[in-house]
């Protein structure tokens, strides 16, 4: 349409945080639950040092866990430097009551939403409930598991602190167990309305996330173009 323009939205750092956010949580997920229950063996019965099935997973478990650490603090990092469409501000009372009316749009209710050209405030709410604050869990009890055999080592030190706040060894494993599901719910959701918004605004949500630009209405964007 002659009214809409293309508006940077996504920066590439932002970008790049999403796939290698999403790569790594289907590859900690799938590598999580094999070494939590193994549904696989090796192919021919023989002494397990042969193949290491286990020990590879766990191997291939932690180097993920270092990349999607090191991914979510740059990502913290660029909610400080980034554009307007990377930061997040919840002390104002115009984010919640746009919350309540984006909730009531996807309810198909009556609703005040106004049209927003990055994250709508329930999207921006649930990433930072679900995925940031998730971040936070899923690394800080990770860690702790991973050092916990050498406790005599600085990094086993460096997050003794951990179980005052998640509890005993049981605790931390759960509490990163469940964790790793809340996360898969929130994929789930997050794909369905990406695909909703995609499909209703026609504003190139999906696209959007490898090319950094939508297709948004002059009036919603401004005269001046965030990059």
């Amino acid at each position: 349409m002659e009214n809409d323009v293309k508006a940077y939205v996504w920066e590439l750092p932002v970008r790049i945080y999403h796939w290698v956010n999403a790569v790594a949580i289907v590859i900690l997920m799938v590598t999580g639950i094999y070494i939590g229950k193994p549904f696989a063996g090796a192919g021919i019965p023989e002494e397990a040092y042969y193949s290491n099935l286990m020990g590879w997973v766990r191997y291939i478990h932690f180097f993920t866990a270092f990349v999607f650490t090191a991914s979510f603090i740059y990502r913290m990092y660029w909610c400080f430097v980034g554009n307007k469409f990377a930061k997040f501000n919840p002390f104002r009372w115009v984010f919640w009551k746009d919350t309540f009316h984006t909730v009531k749009f996807y309810l198909f209710l009556k609703n005040k939403k106004p049209h927003f050209v990055g994250h709508n405030p329930l999207a921006l709410l649930s990433y930072w409930i679900f995925n940031y604050l998730g971040s936070v869990i899923v690394i800080l009890t990770g860690f702790f598991m991973y050092f916990e055999p050498q406790k005599e080592t600085i990094w086993a030190k460096l997050f003794a602190w951990v179980p005052y706040l998640f509890g005993d060894s049981f605790m931390m494993r759960s509490w990163h167990h469940l964790t790793a599901w809340a996360f898969m719910i929130f994929i789930v959701l997050h794909v369905y309305l990406a695909f909703r918004d995609d499909y209703l605004e026609r504003c190139g949500s999906i696209s959007s996330m490898f090319t950094g630009y939508k297709t948004e209405p002059k009036k919603a964007v401004g005269e001046k173009n965030d990059k």
